[in-house]
């Protein structure tokens, strides 16, 4: 937000004192290279840049940097000091990380920390990376970092619409905000769809995946667009801080921005769309401002509706509703806020006031022609009708009582005596000629106090106090010397301005106040509804907000198919009636009040507006309260169409997550229904064929064939045939897991003899892999389904067998770790893609090796993760730390006082 209220020619001291801490350099810098999508060249900038720095005789080093597999990204980390990450034991195996410890005792000038984003590894001093990089700067250690604009916790949502893909690590804006530097690393489309099947970003198998989701030319696209304009936001940010520190009146042309001015007019909303419009064209940031001012507190209800209704069209369309008081001149508080604001298109609306009118006020146009400088001025002509918008939409409002108090009257009179009491106690002393002065005094007391209708009394008795008992002859209303004339005059002319700008003054103060009540309960409001992740606790808070700021009972409908229903309400214990839910049905279809003191359906009990977003109207808010006649005071009126856009804008946001989060559901059912019908289709028909020509060539060539190839046959019938079977059983099993139908048997049994019962099942598996078996003895007796847990053994053994090569070495090791039994099933293959550990768990997934690689269903894995889990364990994945290939963990408590002797027979 714009300074206001401050001399544009002397320098902002809040951008001052921005400006001496980056001097000051008691924290690092930070410098981050922001990019649209892996792959873009964030690392190869970064390494290049430090690099350079190291040339120049800087002490670079790296933290850490992920190449992953990237030769010409590894071949830049050579001359590098790399201080070695740190293991971190995690469900048997050791994950690497950063170690912070060792980079902050090193103490270097720069340290380069790649993927700002990632999540520790559990049992870390931090969660997040990001902190770990807080850390580095708070220790005067500059740093240079990576980060995807996906990433941006602000855009999370945002990223996902587009995606269809929710990014789980995000990073606080508040740190981009406070980085010294952002560089956008930036590639066409095109060319890094291109990078990615040259495999320079993933290897073949996972940039096939990625092209047909992630990497569409859309998204990269938009996420591009979202960097450069996330950038190109801190570079404006910094221009604005730039010209306040400098104390630069501005306007600089480096981008274009609009300002409309909105006041009582009816054209308001004409203005608000012209503004639109032209902001449209120029690709501009638009704003909507209305002064407020001394004149603001004498508007009727029907001038403040326009205003509130203006300013509300503006943020609907997407630009910056603001309201700043006003000091003397309008114009001029509208060029101060312009300039401060860099704004360069002023958008007003052409006068329609009568010239009494301006010769009393002055003309905001003329002035802001005549001063504008080099921003350019808009005056927009037109009719009140085109955009003219209703000061009451169909409801009547309850009118203010306005009771004729005499109370302030009563005390100007009384200060006005005490003034003079004084001015005749110290007339002996302070003379007749400073006997004014107390008068005048009274004076402003009063305006100050009372505003300035009981001031002006107080001028009246003050000039006739003045008159009576100072200016001869005393005690008449005769003024006998002509220069007491000018006296008594200049006297009443002074008292009147004084008592003009002191009460001015305190309008000023007091719509200063009103406004920052209101603002600071909208404030909590919006800080409620942030906090709010469900749709029934948005209902919730702005049910029991609204009933609690305007004292009236509320309910919230929202629509279920063709009619709406009551979702929340305040009492809760609320009931609406066949006439109340018509009422409610008709605002919703028709997005107009109806109910009680509405034009449409006035003998509802309640009144119903209907809650509007962008999108349209979402819901119907309820109000009712004890008595007859309107429900609302017109300032009521405005507060509850503030309150009902917040809470509409927070159930659109819960709706929008949901609806991702439904599509995401779908997006994975259309996924699982095209990888079931290929699985069926490849993995039935093949043991099937086999089995078919097998059975064929027996029946066919059984004279001919000689034993050996008789048996060969034979041999393969029944391994397809069970390869089959175990096809079946997969997809009845997931199908059990699905229906939540599996109940584990659970008997206290011995680790190592279901261990050695899954290792007969799976000889013929393994038959061309050596088979370590490392079992501690006298584990201690486990709760488990023998016939699920072995089943989950079989499926890791067989993921095993498939991608470990032949003759190479598959490792089954169980042995207790804390209150843990885990039991590992280690291979010797090429491992498990970093990116996509995870995902092995997920239904239907294969990992595509070659085609030495037997087919599998996809469903191995994700069945002993359900089986396992259905037993109270985990079972997690990971590459091996000691050398290539993956490591399968299934973890299992111990139960309390468990003996080998409890082990069923």
């Amino acid at each position: 937000m714009p300074e206001t209220g401050r001399d544009p020619n002397r320098p902002s001291p809040d951008a001052l004192l921005d400006a001496a801490r980056r001097e000051a350099r008691t924290r690092g810098r930070l410098k981050v290279f922001l990019g649209a999508a892996p792959g873009v060249g964030k690392t190869y900038e970064m390494l290049m840049i430090g690099r350079a720095r190291l040339k120049a005789g800087a002490d670079v080093v790296v933290g850490v940097v992920e190449t992953h597999g990237r030769a010409e990204t590894e071949a830049l980390l050579d001359g590098f000091a790399v201080i070695p990450r740190r293991s971190v034991p995690y469900h048997g195996t050791l994950l690497q990380e950063m170690d912070l410890d060792a980079l902050l005792a090193r103490r270097p000038e720069i340290a380069l920390v790649d993927e700002l984003a990632h999540t520790n590894a559990p049992g870390s001093r931090h969660p997040k990376r990001y902190q770990d990089v807080e850390e580095l700067l708070d220790a005067g250690i500059d740093v240079l970092t990576t980060l995807n604009i996906q990433h941006v916790e602000s855009l999370n949502d945002v990223v996902a619409a587009i995606t269809r893909i929710r990014v789980r690590e995000t990073v606080p804006d508040g740190l981009l905000d406070r980085a010294d530097d952002i560089e956008v690393i930036d590639l066409n489309p095109d060319d890094l769809i291109q990078r990615l099947k040259d495999g320079k970003v993933y290897v073949p198998d996972h940039a096939e995946r990625a092209l047909s989701h992630y990497f569409s030319r859309g998204n990269l696209t938009a996420l591009r667009e979202l960097a450069l304009r996330r950038t190109a936001d801190r570079v404006d940010d910094e221009l604005l801080s730039h010209m306040r520190a400098n104390a630069i009146a501005g306007p600089w042309a480096a981008g274009e921005r609009v300002l409309v001015c909105v006041n009582e007019d009816p054209r308001g909303a004409g203005l608000v769309r012209y503004a639109k419009r032209l902001a449209d064209r120029l690709h501009a940031p638009w704003t909507a401002l209305f002064i407020e001012g001394a004149r603001s507190a004498a508007f009727s209800e029907t001038q403040r509706d326009r205003i509130a209704e203006a300013l509300r069209l503006a943020d609907r369309l997407g630009g910056d509703a603001v309201t700043l008081p006003g000091g003397r001149r309008i114009a001029d508080d509208i060029l101060a806020y312009a300039r401060s604001a860099n704004v360069n298109h002023i958008v007003v609306g052409k006068a329609a006031r009568s010239w009494a009118f301006e010769l009393v006020h002055g003309s905001v146009v003329h002035d802001l022609v005549r001063r504008s400088g080099t921003i350019g001025v808009h005056v927009v002509p037109g009719e009140a009708a085109p955009g003219a918008i209703p000061a009451r939409r169909g409801v009547a409002t309850a009118t203010p009582r306005r009771t004729r108090d005499g109370r302030p009257y009563l005390e100007a009179l009384l200060a006005t005596a005490t003034g003079l009491g004084a001015a005749l106690l110290l007339q002996p002393y302070a003379g007749v000629e400073n006997a004014d002065l107390f008068l005048l005094t009274a004076v402003v007391g009063v305006a100050v106090r009372r505003g300035l209708g009981p001031s002006l009394a107080a001028v009246v008795a003050a000039s006739l106090a003045y008159n009576f008992f100072f200016l001869p002859p005393v005690y008449t209303f005769t003024i006998a010397d002509p220069t007491n004339v000018a006296a008594f005059l200049l006297f009443t002319l002074v008292a009147v301005l004084v008592s003009n700008l002191a009460a001015r003054a305190r309008s000023v103060a007091v719509i200063a106040q009103a406004r920052a009540q209101a603002s600071e309960r909208l404030y909590g409001f919006s800080r409620k509804l942030a906090g709010c992740g469900t749709l029934d606790d948005v209902l919730w808070a702005t049910s029991a907000q609204v009933a609690a700021m305007l004292g009236v009972r509320v309910v919230l409908l929202l629509p279920e198919g063709q009619a709406v229903a009551v979702r929340a309400g305040y009492p809760p214990e609320d009931r609406l009636d066949e006439a109340d839910l018509a009422a409610a049905q008709w605002a919703f279809g028709n997005d107009r009040p109806a109910g009680r003191g509405a034009d449409t359906l006035p003998g509802a009990r309640r009144l119903f507006l209907p809650m509007r977003t962008g999108r349209g109207t979402i819901g119907v808010i309820g109000l009712d309260r004890d008595g007859t006649g309107p429900i609302l005071t017109p300032e009521g009126r405005r507060l509850l169409d503030a309150l009902a856009d917040m809470g509409a804008l927070a159930i659109e946001r819960v709706r929008l997550v949901e609806d991702l989060d439904r599509a995401e559901r779908e997006a994975e059912t259309d996924r699982l229904a095209r990888a079931l019908l290929t699985s069926i289709s490849h993995d039935l028909r093949t043991p099937l064929a086999s089995v078919l020509g097998a059975a064929s060539t027996l029946r066919d060539l059984d004279a001919a064939l000689p034993a050996e190839a008789k048996a060969e046959l034979v041999a393969t019938i029944i391994a397809e045939s069970e390869r089959l079977n175990r096809f079946i059983a997969n997809l009845l099993d997931m199908t059990r897991l699905e229906a939540g139908a599996v109940a584990p048997n659970l008997r206290d049994q011995d680790v190592a003899e279901i261990v050695d019962t899954a290792l007969r099942r799976t000889e013929a598996m393994l038959a061309g892999h050596r088979v370590q078996v490392a079992v501690e003895p006298d584990l201690p007796a486990l709760p488990l389904d023998p016939v699920l847990f072995e089943q989950v053994l079989v499926n890791l053994l067989d993921n095993a067998a498939k991608y470990a090569p032949e003759g190479s070495t598959v490792t089954v090791r169980a042995r207790r770790e804390g209150a843990d039994i885990r039991i590992a099933v280690l291979d010797e293959g090429e491992g498990l893609p970093e990116a996509e550990v995870e995902r092995v768990f997920d239904k239907f997934y294969r990992a595509r090796k070659g085609d030495r690689v037997r087919a599998g269903t996809g469903l191995g894995l994700a069945i002993a993760r359900g089986f396992v889990e259905a037993m109270g364990g985990t079972v997690t994945a990971a590459n091996r730390p000691d050398r290539g290939g993956a490591c399968f963990v299934v973890s299992l408590p111990v139960p309390a006082r468990t003996t080998r002797g409890s082990i069923a027979a």
